[in-house]
């Protein structure tokens, strides 16, 4: 009887788990996931502490699900220059957006349609836009939506543009 017991059990946690785990797949792939932020090319907004702290932020992948995103969010995406490597950024321009660089090889550039111009809120310690140009609306990975840890630091993250990264012209506003 107790054999019989034991089966039951284990046949239950397999057919869970082999609905559990597409499931939690599928979530973390299309609606959600989390990420520790590296680096000070977000401070003051993410990581504040510098190298001793890092931020964990809530990535929401649903957000950015028909490439939707405003400008002053803080987005993750591919990096265009490195594949394998996933950035975060704040979304500064949008297409057809006319910025003002900081350090890039034209002090203007318009940005084209179907990519957005992204820099870090840490000027000067940040691989963006800056370095690389606009980026392609492809490479978004998700919209960083809340600061889940250190618990001192939880809050909802808004989108926040400083008057002097604002774009000088926007055909859309």
């Amino acid at each position: 009887m107790a054999q019989l017991h034991g089966r039951r059990y284990i046949r239950a946690f397999v057919s869970g788990f082999f609905v559990a785990v597409p499931v939690t797949v599928t979530f973390l792939d299309r609606v959600a996931c989390i990420a520790r932020v590296e680096g000070v090319s977000m401070q003051p907004s993410l990581n504040p502490g510098g190298r001793n702290e890092s931020d964990v932020v809530l990535l929401n992948r649903w957000r950015i699900r028909n490439y939707e995103v405003q400008r002053g969010d803080i987005v993750s995406l591919v990096s265009p220059k490195n594949p394998e490597q996933k950035i975060i950024k704040r979304v500064i321009g949008l297409e057809g957006d006319i910025v003002k660089t900081v350090g890039h090889k034209t002090q203007y550039v318009r940005i084209p349609s179907g990519h957005m111009w992204v820099e870090g809120d840490h000027h000067g310690h940040s691989f963006d836009s800056n370095a690389f140009g606009p980026v392609s609306l492809g490479l978004l990975h998700a919209q960083a939506t809340h600061i889940l840890w250190p618990p001192n630091r939880w809050q909802k993250l808004k989108p926040v543009l400083l008057e002097e990264r604002k774009p000088l012209y926007s055909e859309n506003d």
